[in-house]
This record gives C-alpha cells, structure tokens and sequence, in this order.
C-alpha cells in the first residue's frame, strides 16, 4: 500500500497530499487580495509552485487543473495572460476553467492543481 504524506494539515484540510505518485494541492487564492486578476494569479500560481516543490515536484509534471474564476467575462483574459506565460513549455495540464461565487468577496481567482511525482525527486529549491 502507498502512503499517504500531507502537507501543511490543520483540522479542515491539508494544502497537499501525496499518493501514488501523485501531488493534488487544494484550493489555491492570493494573499494580497487587493490585487487585480493578474496579480491574484500570479500569486496563487507561485504558492502553488511551492507546494508542488515541497512534494518533490514541479509545474511540468502538472496533469490538470481547475480554476474558478469569480467573473469569467471580465478576468479570463488577464488570468489565461498569466497562466500562459506560467506553465512549462509543452507540458500543459488538462484544464476546467468556470466562474463561480468564491468564498470570500475579494477573492477573484481560486486553483486546484494535480501533478506526478518524477521517478527521481526533483530537490527543493532546484
């Protein structure tokens, strides 16, 4: 049987799980939500660069995402600028990309990611 490694676990949820072979990092939003699309993106792409790190992994070996976006019409265009020019070259994820009422109000953009651990660990930081 696999283990199973959590990643940053509170009562409520862990921010990363490992199985299989595999990384699912939760629900991902910016920290400064002051910021526009762009800037919410690019924050919640870079924590989740981290956490995939923190797995042994990193953005190509992602396998799918989802995205939710508090308003499609006005913020897909900014946050695919972003994304695009965030994900490795040739190894995009499968994607889902919907609007959705977030949980809080100022929260503009919020991601899922699942990805596959390398047959060697990539080492943090690397």
């Amino acid at each position: 049987m696999s283990k199973i490694t959590r990643i940053e676990t509170d009562p409520r949820r862990s921010r990363a799980v490992v199985y299989n072979g595999m990384v699912f990092v939760g629900g991902m939003t910016a920290d400064d939500r002051s910021q526009d699309i762009e800037g919410q993106t690019r924050q919640t792409l870079a924590k989740i660069e981290g956490y995939l790190a923190q797995a042994g992994t990193d953005k190509s070996r992602l396998l799918t995402a989802q995205i939710w976006i508090k308003d499609l019409e006005r913020d897909f265009e900014g946050m695919n600028t972003v994304w695009n020019g965030w994900t490795a070259p040739d190894a995009a994820p499968t994607r889902a990309t919907a609007q959705c009422e977030m949980g809080a109000p100022d929260v503009l953009v919020e991601i899922i990611v699942t990805a596959a651990l390398p047959e060697t660990p990539i080492p943090a930081g690397a």
